[in-house]
């Protein structure tokens, strides 16, 4: 198939799915994909580039500040995304795959229903409602800027692209049960969550190898994600077990975010059983992890996270720790079909009970881990949500446009 992938990440795309879905596995299996996409940043340049079997048309960008310089940004962008219009006028592709983009998709899904090409659109995130969230709650910086972008975004989303797309991917089972709650059919939605590649992960480590009481959390230390609550809970964990050490593997996005954590460290009393490792390159954060006895991801409980698809949870999984996680339906739904884990209440006292229960079984924590490992194999990785893109798109082709959802894959 040829393919024209329109996508709000930016060149060179760090976007795991983009990069492993539509950078990497498709073009290996065959398929030509094009690139509509920004620089990430004025060094990276503009103009044409080849990848794999596919060509990018690289947009460039503007790296100032000023409320000016933003506007010429995304002028710059929109301006590349035109090129949609003469791409598919003259039939180069089967189909248009636009992710994350709203007037973009709209000329897009114009100009596919002109032609007869396939549209295909993917939400990764449900901004439209983050921009009315952060209205309600007084924390948008522009105040009428977010509420006039969050109800365009949302008419356009519900009321065009989605009802007229041939098929839509999100992000997760939760964002499909909102979506079709706003009227979507769906059959016309297929999830995609997130995932990963085993090949770049250090593997599983036998039971007997992990180190007794090493506790982790791998992530940003971002004051928005409420990690004053894992030092509480850590610390009713390590009322109940003596031995535990609690190890934050990554950094804060400003100095005030570890400070803020600190703060909360030396008021339970924890200095000598909280360790700061620090941003670390990736490949060393996860050899730094995967000898430990429990992973953790603590996820704050909010209507717009709820349709997220946490990639920690997953990682750990695939390095063999059993894990620890809030009640988020993604969390949730992964815990409750591979018992990699415990999945317990936005609560202080039963995230730490989760803790202790499974550092005082060690005798479990291969059962869980190996459990996660082979659920992450058999259900996430990148050439398995693979699998599930393709088999829509050619469902597609072959005429099939009533698409039944992806398959058990």
């Amino acid at each position: 198939m040829r393919i024209l992938f329109v996508t709000s990440d930016k060149f060179p795309p760090i976007r795991p799915a983009a990069m492993a879905i539509f950078g990497h596995a498709l073009p290996r299996r065959g398929h030509r994909v094009d690139w509509l996409v920004q620089a990430r940043g004025e060094e990276v340049g503009r103009g044409r580039r080849t990848m794999h079997r596919g060509e990018i048309f690289l947009a460039g960008t503007d790296d100032g500040g000023s409320g000016v310089r933003r506007v010429l940004k995304h002028a710059k962008d929109l301006c590349n995304d035109l090129k949609v219009i003469k791409l598919v006028a003259a039939r180069r592709y089967d189909l248009v795959q636009v992710k994350d983009k709203y007037l973009s998709a709209v000329i897009a899904l114009v100009v596919c229903k002109a032609t007869r090409t396939g549209f295909f659109f993917w939400l990764a995130f449900p901004h439209a409602e983050a921009s009315l969230h952060e209205v309600s709650q007084g924390t948008a910086r522009y105040r009428w800027a977010y509420w006039l972008r969050g109800h365009v975004q949302g008419w356009l989303l519900y009321r065009v692209i989605l009802r007229w797309a041939d098929h839509s991917f999100v992000q997760s089972e939760q964002m499909k049960r909102d979506i079709a709650a706003k009227g979507i059919r769906p059959e016309k939605l297929t999830p995609v969550p997130g995932s990963l590649n085993l090949a770049e992960l250090p593997g599983a480590l036998e039971a007997t190898a992990r180190v007794p009481g090493k506790v982790v959390y791998l992530g940003t230390l971002n004051r928005m994600r409420r990690l004053d609550f894992l030092i509480r809970a850590f610390a009713v964990a390590r009322r109940i077990q003596g031995n535990a050490v609690l190890h934050l593997v990554g950094g804060g996005d400003a100095p005030e975010d570890e400070a803020f954590l600190r703060e909360a460290v030396a008021a339970e009393g924890l200095e000598d059983a909280v360790v700061f490792t620090g941003r670390l390159p990736m490949a060393q954060a996860l050899e730094y992890v995967r000898d430990a006895a429990v992973g953790l991801s603590p996820y704050f409980p909010t209507p717009i996270l709820d349709s997220t698809s946490p990639t920690k949870l997953i990682e750990y999984m695939a390095m063999g720790i059993p894990v620890v996680g809030n009640d988020h339906p993604e969390q949730r739904m992964v815990i409750g079909e591979s018992g990699a884990g415990l999945c317990v209440p936005w609560q202080e006292e039963a995230f730490g009970k989760a803790i202790a229960a499974i550092l005082r079984a060690p005798g479990q924590w291969g059962e869980m881990g190996w459990a996660g490992r082979r659920y992450v194999e058999q259900h996430r990785t990148n050439e398995v949500m693979t699998d599930r893109v393709e088999v829509i798109y050619l469902r597609w082709r072959h005429g099939h446009r009533a698409v039944a959802g992806a398959p058990d894959l």
